[in-house]
């Protein structure tokens, strides 16, 4: 199925990259308006820090996400990866037919 066109194909990094814009905005406002720079300085490492913190927090949930997918999928599938009633796959004629004489 096609993605929607305003839809992104990994909103992680476009999280990130609007992160990484405000750590390089917000320090520059600050310093125009009248900051000091350290506090400028302070402000760009605590963005930093969250945008940091936030894009792991992301990336383990998409992995956990992708984790129950794959298991909601296998379900059906016994250790050997086949599918079936049995662990081995369902007998002697496991498709229901039989041998034709």
């Amino acid at each position: 199925m096609p993605l929607p066109s305003d839809r992104s194909p990994d909103p992680v990094t476009d999280v990130v990259r609007w992160g990484a814009f405000s750590c390089a905005l917000v320090p520059f406002v600050l310093i125009f308006s009248g900051a000091s720079w350290a506090g400028a300085a302070g402000a760009a490492a605590g963005l930093a820090a969250v945008t940091c913190a936030c894009r792991a927090l992301l990336r383990h949930s998409e992995r956990t996400a992708a984790r129950v997918r794959v298991r909601e999928v296998g379900r059906h599938r016994d250790r050997s990866g086949r599918s079936g009633t049995t662990a081995h796959g369902g007998g002697r004629h496991s498709e229901r037919r039989t041998p034709v004489d």
